[in-house]
């Protein structure tokens, strides 16, 4: 057992090859879809629905939050790109936990879907999801006004974006 390295909100890791009870005293077992639901609650991505390689960015991505990148550490690919934003200090777009408020479609809202404004301009894009909760890779400066995605069944759906409390007080 061991405390997820990401964040504390993340909680502890166990891996065991028990069926029945829970396998520690006073804990209680929960299936993928509570896991991936509270991951998406705290903002933390995993894997590439919601990493696609080749577009997701290590700091757009927050994880210089969740010891994801090391700055004093060299070789690997976008080493000198990740090094040069870090160092700036200004990341424009991050990886955003969202609710959604509304009829969803039955299939869910596709990767990609484009975030907008009250007004119509692009806020960003929604990455991945599960029901009501999901990510969306947002421009930092947009998340506070009123979001929406377009959907061909319903019309739109409201998304509010939040910033979690485990990120730095920086990056707030």
């Amino acid at each position: 057992m061991a405390r997820d390295p990401r964040t504390a909100r993340m909680g502890w890791r166990l891996l065991a090859r028990v069926q029945g009870p829970a396998p520690v005293l006073g804990s209680q077992l929960g299936d993928a879809q509570d896991y991936h639901r509270h991951r998406y609650q705290q903002g933390v991505p995993e894997g590439i629905r919601d990493l696609p390689p080749g577009v997701a960015l290590p700091l757009e991505s927050n994880l210089a939050f969740m010891n994801g990148v090391s700055f004093t550490k060299g070789c690997y690919l976008g080493q000198e790109l990740t090094a040069r934003t870090h160092h700036t200090g200004v990341v424009r777009k991050r990886l955003f936990p969202v609710r959604l408020s509304g009829d969803l479609p039955a299939c869910g809202l596709a990767p990609g879907t484009p975030v907008l404004t009250a007004s119509g301009q692009v806020a960003g894009k929604y990455r991945a999801g599960q029901g009501h909760v999901g990510l969306a890779l947002l421009r930092a400066e947009l998340i506070h006004g009123p979001l929406h995605v377009g959907t061909s069944e319903r019309g739109r759906v409201a998304l509010t974006a939040s910033v979690p409390d485990w990120w730095p007080g920086a990056a707030k």
